[in-house]
């Protein structure tokens, strides 16, 4: 057979799907990947015959493409609790297996990286990216000085990626899965729009039925899974992959997104009898966070922005993940936690008014001292907080805090901005229903669609409309059932 050589496969279903030979296709740790002629789709066999071959290997990855599937609805025979419109959500997240090759020999076919998650012409002007799948370590690591400022982004897309990796992370975890090798090789991401997608899904650990095959890489193991790695994997005393260790890659890569370091690698020699000796050491049972509040043996001397920079919550979670956490893994965050907690970081960001500021953007964690923590520069201008309240059920007129953004001109709001009962999440619509803006010295709230919007005397505020926000005034996003109130302070 000859490279370029058109073949077919069959699928268990019985339909057949045509891809193109290459005699030297990509080969990973357990797979070599093959493309459709239309490179829509990746035909993937096993390196390995006896892998191919092991039935619990074949079962483990029929379960995973259906019944834990979480980009298929619960109709079609995905993930429980999924609907299209969830299913729909979570494609753009993962690379899921969309189906299984039963001949010339067991493999699976996936969807093929979106185009915006291959670096294109002009990514460098030393390193030659071009066609190179965007590993989140070409961001964070040593190499990011090399790649153009057009494909860098800026804090707030770091952030957004750090968001959309915990919510996929959340429904892997909520489906009964564990990944087992999450890392910057497993998570590609586009630092321009913000987005990310988890690859190699087959390989996913599904509790108290399927062993993990991998134990990680490194940077990424959690340190009771590289600590008692030599041991026989029947022994009961060694940790393997599960929904714990996801739970310590997870933070790594979002404090990697969100400071560009790595949080255990630091200036401290662990051994000075042998380089592996020290790695292993500083990985797995000797780990030592480089912020530990306790413990400053590990701290570089050019640390510079910390996570006390960072809202209060995602300080504490960092805590929980790399002091409390570190080496007792039931004390972890879990993904949820970071999801939501990230999320309230979202809503305290604020743009820098340093137009040379690299970062463009920071969370805001003290409204009384508003300095970006990246450059230094005070922000110009008042600071204008919107404090969102839901009133409770049963008790009318009685209000319970539901939430505060810290505002800034064109700053969108979205139905959960708008009602108590809709959640920023998966199952939310992406449609704006009003936004924010500073016009002649004037904060002003534009009504684009929202339900029964009221102002702070009472009156309908219709489409196209907008209230002047006052420090002190009160109002009704929605005055229908579930709709929150809010108030806007100004200082």
């Amino acid at each position: 057979m000859n490279s370029g050589d058109i073949c077919l496969a069959t699928l268990e279903s019985g339909e057949t799907i045509e891809y193109v030979f290459d005699a030297n296709a990509p080969r990973g740790g357990m797979k070599h990947t093959f493309f459709t002629p239309d490179r829509k789709y990746a035909v993937q066999f096993f390196n390995n015959p006896r892998d191919a071959a092991n039935p619990q290997m074949q079962d483990r990855i029929r379960t995973i493409v259906s019944r834990y599937n979480p980009t298929v609805s619960e109709q079609n025979g995905g993930a429980l609790g999924n609907t299209e419109k969830t299913a729909d959500y979570f494609r753009a997240k993962f690379c899921w297996p969309v189906a299984i090759i039963k001949s010339p020999e067991f493999g699976i076919v996936c969807p093929t990286y979106p185009q915006n998650f291959f670096f294109g012409e002009g990514a460098s002007a030393v390193l030659n990216l071009s066609g190179k799948d965007k590993k989140s370590n070409w961001f964070t690591g040593r190499n990011r000085k090399y790649i153009s400022n057009g494909e860098l982004g800026d804090f707030r897309m770091m952030l957004r990626i750090a968001i959309g990796l915990a919510r996929s992370v959340r429904r892997l975890h909520q489906a009964g899965l564990a990944h087992s090798d999450l890392s910057c090789n497993n998570v590609l991401v586009d630092p321009r729009t913000g987005s990310s997608v988890v690859i190699d899904i087959d390989s996913l650990v599904v509790p108290n039925k399927y062993a993990p095959e991998v134990c990680g890489t490194r940077g990424y193991i959690a340190p009771e899974v590289l600590a008692t790695m030599e041991r026989d994997m029947a022994d009961p005393s060694r940790c393997l992959p599960c929904v714990q260790t996801d739970l310590h890659a997870l933070p790594v890569l979002i404090y990697e997104y969100l400071f560009l370091r790595h949080p255990l690698i630091g200036p401290k020699i662990y051994s000075a009898d042998s380089a592996e000796k020290d790695d292993f050491l500083a990985m797995g049972p000797m780990a030592t966070f480089i912020e530990n509040p306790n413990d400053n043996s590990n701290r570089p001397p050019d640390l510079g922005v910390t996570i006390t920079s960072l809202s209060k919550g995602l300080e504490d979670l960092f805590i929980r993940a790399f002091v409390d956490g570190l080496h007792h893994p039931s004390e972890r965050p879990s993904a949820m936690e970071w999801e939501s907690e990230l999320l309230r970081a979202w809503d305290k960001l604020q743009p820098c008014s340093n137009p040379a500021c690299s970062k463009r953007w920071f969370i805001l964690r003290d409204e009384n001292d508003p300095v970006c923590p990246f450059c230094g520069t005070r922000m110009r201008g008042s600071v204008a907080k919107l404090s969102l309240k839901s009133e409770m059920r049963g008790r009318k007129g009685v209000f319970r805090d539901k939430g505060e953004l810290f505002i800034y001109d064109n700053m969108p709001l979205f139905d959960w901005h708008v009602f108590s009962n809709i959640h920023n999440d998966e199952k939310a619509s992406a449609e704006m229903r009003a936004y924010i803006c500073h016009r002649n010295d004037m904060w002003l709230l534009v009504n684009n669609g929202a339900e029964g919007m009221l102002s702070p005397d009472g009156r309908l505020v219709p489409k196209g409309s907008a209230i002047e926000l006052k420090n002190g005034c009160l109002f009704r996003m929605s005055g229908r059932e579930n709709g929150l109130a809010a108030q806007i302070t100004i200082t």
